[in-house]
């Protein structure tokens, strides 16, 4: 079995694990976001912070045993995508987070939950997944993403190397800062970090109440670890040094954890190539992995229902929002997973800020839609979004038009 095949069959291995426990557990990140604005519930958004620290915990162990080497992801030519680069795209982060935060709220759901609920017989989520993935080929194979946002977004870009910064993890930045050895501070700012999350997650009962929220945070935080151990460790290394010799390197080949945006786009080129075994990636194999799990859990269950369009607003919504998160995951260099948790896990400035952007993103699309159906006609557009801002607490209290609701 050749190396690469070896690396692909355990991205699939991983997901599948991971499929069958996130359905199982109910782990969704956009109903994470949700059960906070609307119910006041942060048991999930705890277990999506509890993943981010246990992802963090699992890298910080790896790389002290030696076994693999995250400064792998500083590079564009050893890491998908370079979480770690010294180049800190800021505008993309933000701007790819808001579009995904509003894309996965219109559209039911994130990368990973619409790859789910595909195992579970959800045809809506299928045609998410084919908007997403036309978004996301523009993003990664045609000059679209040049053209409409990175031409004038590159002159704001701060490169870090330019102020004596290898790269743009938190370590290396308060390095420079502080003085200290970067090496110290990693496992400093990395262990503290990741034990004040799961703190904060066992703090409240609404995530320690339900060993759902405690089992789908660990595995989806242990998924990624994973991740990084196949692509980043001995097997990753040698990957990447056999693709070298090849007359048709493989496509995406390098240190990468778990991603649900780009597969999508992937798919659509594999698909355009004639189905060519050298665009096969990880990512592709982790996203049929997940969709496998699911399925497979659904069937013990007795879960799997097919479901369709309750109307044609419903198809419209899901196809703009599955649009909307191929823009802005590609543009965002990741999604709830890809940056939220794989991202986060190598402590990049830029992977927290896409974060930040993506759940500000939903969060005011939430707000908007429950103005816009409350007020209805009286809700236009600047006074539902003017509502919304000031409830996110973003906009002057005494500059709405609508009372709170």
């Amino acid at each position: 079995m050749s190396i690469t095949t070896q690396v692909l069959l355990s991205a699939f291995v991983i997901t599948f694990v991971m499929g069958a426990v996130a359905v199982k557990t109910n782990f969704c990140t956009m109903g994470a976001v949700s059960d906070v604005v609307n119910m006041g519930d942060t048991g999930r958004l705890r277990a999506w912070f509890f993943a981010i620290a246990v992802a963090i915990a699992g890298v910080l162990g790896l790389q002290w045993a030696g076994v693999i080497d995250m400064s792998l992801t500083a590079s564009n030519e050893t890491a998908i995508p370079p979480y770690r680069t010294a180049m800190f795209a800021w505008p993309r982060y933000v701007l790819g987070g808001l579009l995904f935060g509003i894309g996965m709220t219109i559209g039911s759901g994130c990368g990973n939950k619409n790859l789910l609920r595909v195992g579970g017989g959800n045809v809506k989520s299928l045609f998410t997944l084919l908007a997403m993935g036309v978004g996301a080929y523009l993003m990664l194979f045609t000059n679209f993403g040049y053209n409409v946002f990175l031409r004038w977004m590159q002159p704001l870009f701060v490169d870090f190397s330019a102020l004596e910064v290898s790269h743009q993890g938190l370590p290396a930045l308060a390095a420079r800062l502080t003085g200290l050895d970067e090496g110290v501070l990693e496992y400093g700012l990395g262990g503290t970090l990741a034990l004040g999350l799961a703190a904060w997650a066992f703090r409240s009962t609404d995530f320690r109440g339900r060993l759902d929220n405690i089992l789908g945070g660990f595995t989806v935080g242990a998924a990624v670890v994973a991740a990084w151990f196949v692509t980043a460790g001995p097997w990753g290394q040698q990957w990447m040094e056999e693709v070298e010799f090849l007359d048709e390197r493989p496509i995406a080949v390098g240190a990468q954890a778990l991603t649900f945006v780009q597969p999508s786009g992937q798919f659509l080129h594999w698909a355009e190539s004639g189905f060519a075994a050298t665009l096969v990636s990880f990512a592709m194999l982790a996203a049929l992995g997940a969709v496998t799990g699911a399925f497979a859990y659904s069937l013990l269950t007795r879960a799997f229902r097919l479901e369709w369009f309750a109307s044609a607003r419903d198809f419209v919504n899901h196809v703009a929002g599955g649009f909307l998160m191929g823009i802005g995951g590609v543009l965002g260099m990741g999604c709830t997973i890809g940056q939220g948790v794989s991202g986060a896990s190598t402590l990049a400035l830029g992977s927290f800020l896409t974060l930040g952007a993506i759940v500000l993103g939903s969060a005011l699309t939430m707000k908007f839609q429950y103005y816009r159906l409350v007020y209805e006609a009286e809700a236009s557009v600047p006074k539902a979004l003017a509502a919304s801002l000031a409830d996110l607490r973003l906009w002057p209290q005494g500059l709405r038009q609508l009372e709170r609701v």
